[in-house]
């Protein structure tokens, strides 16, 4: 498994796991929690999930995957923006700690920026580092602008990460976003890198997979996975999907590959507006 260094010295695997989606049928639950802790047995051991996801169902599932195993892994959660507020984010934290069954964070995000000001959420993030709560903290869906903001407000060097939506049907964040966040000390975390399996179909990418013998899914998590300042969390709640998730680690693409991909997905002529989800 590749790592990613954080800004704090945190070293996280280049693929983690995501859970969107995930604890909101009680019927799959079981499968849930046992594609996790496969994925944490193949070295995925960085589990993203929120207040948000499943109404705190997914933070449940993953409670109860990383039981007897929690210091073998990375947990990141995030807090709705309605919630951010100074008192609120210390609330909504011990909440999501609960459900998780741990006593701290190693990452909290603000999931996208609300109406509550950026510093009252700032505060609260430092309070829980602090206190123990939170090892770190980093934000969610923030465009160029919303980064420069934090700046003012935020201590220097405190945000660590910047979760944003990106994959090959999505590059937009290539014109400006990715390029600058190295200079900034912040690491990309890269959500829905598959595009919600909308892009696997084609043709290009499926004849890159071919000729390495991997699935189209560990080609284009590779693809994101080409900067060194980017890590990725795809979310699979198949054994099988976990695999060939894990697969992208050691996948490297050559010239002829990169080139390819960007005739059949071509990168941004321009500046354009951050995409979310």
């Amino acid at each position: 498994m590749r790592y990613v260094t954080l800004r704090n010295g945190a070293r996280v695997p280049a693929v983690g796991l995501g859970t969107w989606g995930m604890g909101e049928r009680r019927g799959s639950r079981a499968d849930e929690v046992k594609a996790l802790q496969l994925g944490i047995d193949l070295g995925m051991t960085l589990i993203d999930t929120a207040e948000m996801y499943g109404d705190g169902g997914a933070e449940e599932v993953v409670g109860e995957a990383i039981a007897g195993r929690r210091d073998t892994v990375f947990v990141v959660s995030k807090v709705y923006p309605h919630n951010a507020s100074r008192r609120g984010a210390i609330a909504a934290c011990e909440r999501s700690l609960k459900r998780l069954r741990t006593d701290v964070l190693d990452l909290y995000l603000l999931h996208w920026r609300g109406a509550i000001p950026l510093q009252e959420t700032v505060e609260a993030f430092e309070k829980l580092k602090a206190d123990g709560k939170i090892r770190a903290w980093g934000v969610s869906n923030f465009d160029p602008k919303d980064m420069a903001e934090l700046t003012k407000v935020a201590p220097e060097g405190s945000c660590v990460v910047n979760q944003v939506l990106y994959h090959l049907g999505s590059r937009g964040i290539e014109w400006d976003l990715l390029p600058e966040a190295p200079e900034q000390g912040i690491a990309i975390m890269a959500y829905s890198p598959l595009g919600q399996a909308s892009i696997l179909g084609n043709r290009t990418l499926r004849s890159i997979a071919d000729k390495h013998r991997v699935s189209s899914a560990a080609v284009a998590l590779a693809w994101v996975l080409r900067h060194d300042h980017v890590f990725t969390i795809p979310k699979a709640a198949r054994a099988e999907h976990v695999r060939a998730n894990a697969a992208a680690a050691d996948l490297a693409l050559d010239a002829e590959d990169l080139k390819a991909l960007d005739e059949a997905f071509p990168p941004p002529r321009g500046p354009t507006p951050l995409a979310m989800l």
